[in-house]
Parts: structure tokens; C-alpha cells; sequence
């Protein structure tokens, strides 16, 4: 079996590529050592962002990624990597600035480079919308796990149990969130009502029409034709791509309180995603979530807390480490009651 250090050997090499790039950055945009050392830190700090926020995504990443074929899994971890660096990092900021501020996508690059407060500026505008979409698709993600009437293991025993009785009524996980959504724009300014609804519904037709193609391509898969197979490893793997871009809003976002420049964030994510996707080929090969018996709902947990602070993030602000931190205290004690249970089960 690989050593865990053999994992992380690319992300190794990214880091110094990048934290070299951005320092070279710093030195184009100041021409001073101090500006050099300060964009060589911002991405240091950024990949620690985006690792401590993403930790669950890679859990959850990993959990999919056992249904699919060898084929669809090295495809994931190849072109899956391309485009949640560049699509979400770099191309996703730039499209929400040309929607946002009706701009050619020219434009908005130009924008990013010669006028980054601008640019932070009217990314920050866009923030509830876009935490309205996240929330809404990662709370149904969340939910759809807990009300799951075949799940047959629990971790918070109570609760886990009477969420599963409620999965018996049809439809459940969308009228909770939609009870969440009522409960939002009712604090919200009525300027303010409009985007959250819009944004929040279209999270959950996103998620809706993810589901229902995943299951169609999944039920193609079941035919022994090597094309059907490849639809089936399809759904699963635009399944995952949506739940990724859903993960980062947060992390994108957060990134312009540190900086305003586009380069940098996409730079210090970029080397936090790519530890993820190590994390993720780990979770994967070891065996890991088989082994931790409630690793998986730790991670599902802390997604539905996300959803929530998601939520609460349009109405005030929360800081980045608060949902990194609370994220990784479930993780933790799901760890943690995983070790507990495998002592007390050593042949389980």
C-alpha cells in the first residue's frame, strides 16, 4: 500500500510551483521584496482556506467515487481537477462579473487586472445569490443522505433515526429546505427578496435535475454495453463536478476578503484543490470511509451545516474560519467515534 506522503507528492511540487509564482506576482504588480512576501503568504493562506473548507467535499468525493467504473475515476481525478481549478477558481469569478455587471468576458479580465477593488467589488454584490444557490443544492445533498430510508448506520443515534422515519415521506428534503427559504426571506429586506428566491429555487431544480439525470445514466449503466457504461459514469461525474462548484462558493468568495486579485485567489485555491483531490485518491484506494465507520456522516453533517451558514450568510456576515472550524469538528468527532467503535468492535 502507497504511503500516505506518496499521495501528496504532486501537491507538494504545486505548492512550491505556486507559492514561487505568486511571490513572482507580488514583485510584477509592487517591485518590492515586501509586496513579493506578502502575495507568497496570502497563498499560503488561501491553500489552507480552501483545504480546511473542502475536507468534507473530498469524503464525499470519495464515497461516489466507489460506485464508478477504474475508467470514470481516473477521468474525475484527471479532467475533474482541470476544471475545479480553472472553472471555478478563474472562470467562475470572471462569469459571475460579466452576468453580474453586464460585461464581455474581455472585459471582466481586463477589469480583474487593472481594477481588482472594482472587480472585489462587484463579486461581493453577487454574494447573495450565490449563497442562496449554494445553500439550497447543499442542504437537499445533505439531506438526501440523512432521510435515505436503506441507510442502516447511525452516529447521532436520535437524530439520524428520526430523520430516516421522515425520508418515508415523499419529497420531505425539498419541503425542509423550502421551510428554511420561507424563514430566510422573512428576515430579509424586501429589495433583497427577489434574488434569494430566485437564486435559492434555482439551487433546487439544479440539484433536482442533477439527481434525476445521475439515476436515468445510472439505470443505462445497469446494460453490460461498454456505451451504457460510460453514460452511467457520466452522471456520476457531473454529479460530482456540480457538488464541487456548490463547495467552492464559499471559498471563493471568502478569498476576497484577503485579496482583490483574481491571479492570486486562483492560485493559492488552485494548490489547496489539488491536496483535496490527493485527499480524495486516499479516501479512495486505503479504504479509508469502509474502515472509519462514521467518517461519511461527519462529512455530510458538516455539509449541512455549511447549507445552513450558507443561508445565514445573507442575512450578516460569517468569517470563513468559523465554517472551516465547524466543519472540521464534526469530521473530528466522527473520527474520533470511529476509533471508539472499532475498539469496541475489533472484529466488526
Amino acid at each position: 500500500m502507497r504511503s500516505t506522503l506518496s499521495y501528496m507528492t504532486w501537491p507538494f511540487i504545486l505548492t512550491g510551483v505556486g507559492l514561487a509564482l505568486a511571490g513572482f506576482l507580488g514583485w510584477e504588480y509592487h517591485g518590492t521584496g515586501s509586496g513579493a512576501l506578502a502575495f507568497f503568504l496570502i497563498a499560503g493562506i488561501l491553500a489552507v482556506l480552501e483545504i480546511s473548507l473542502s475536507f468534507d467535499n473530498a469524503i464525499v468525493n470519495a464515497q461516489k467515487l466507489r460506485q464508478m467504473t477504474p475508467k470514470w475515476q481516473r477521468r474525475f481525478l484527471t479532467w475533474g481537477i482541470i476544471i475545479a481549478v480553472f472553472g471555478m477558481r478563474v472562470i467562475f469569478p470572471l462569469l459571475v462579473v460579466v452576468i453580474a455587471a453586464r460585461l464581455a468576458p474581455w472585459e471582466a479580465v481586463r477589469l480583474a487586472a487593472t481594477q481588482p477593488q472594482e472587480y472585489s467589488r462587484i463579486i461581493h454584490e453577487a454574494h447573495l445569490p450565490i449563497a442562496a444557490f449554494g445553500g439550497a443544492f447543499l442542504m437537499l445533498v445533505a439531506l438526501n443522505y440523512f432521510f435515505d430510508e436503506a441507510k442502516d448506520v447511525d452516529w447521532i443515534k436520535g437524530v439520524e433515526a428520526a430523520l430516516r422515519k421522515l425520508g418515508e415521506i415523499r419529497g420531505m428534503e425539498v419541503g425542509f429546505v423550502l421551510i428554511c427559504m420561507l424563514v430566510i426571506v422573512g428576515q430579509l429586506p424586501a429589495e433583497k427578496e427577489h434574488a434569494f428566491i430566485i437564486a435559492a429555487i434555482w439551487g433546487v431544480i439544479t440539484y433536482l435535475l442533477v439527481d434525476m439525470l445521475g439515476h436515468v445514466l445510472d439505470r443505462w449503466g445497469s446494460a453490460p454495453s461498454h456505451a451504457d457504461m460510460a453514460r452511467g459514469g457520466f452522471g456520476a461525474f457531473l454529479y460530482l463536478e456540480v457538488l464541487d462548484a456548490s463547495f467552492s462558493f464559499d471559498g471563493v468568495i471568502g478569498a476576497f476578503a484577503l485579496t482583490q486579485n483574481l491571479f492570486l485567489i486562483a492560485i493559492g485555491l488552485g494548490i489547496g484543490a489539488m491536496y483535496v483531490r490527493s485527499m480524495t485518491v486516499m479516501l479512495v484506494e486505503r479504504g479509508t470511509l469502509a474502515a472509519f465507520r462514521y467518517l461519511e456522516h461527519g462529512a455530510f453533517w458538516s455539509i449541512f451545516v455549511l447549507s445552513v451558514l450558507m443561508f445565514v450568510q445573507t442575512l450578516r456576515p460569517i468569517p470563513e474560519v468559523v465554517t472551516g472550524l465547524l466543519g472540521a469538528c464534526f469530521i473530528g468527532m466522527a473520527f474520533l467515534s470511529s476509533l471508539a467503535w472499532r475498539r469496541r468492535h475489533p472484529h466488526g
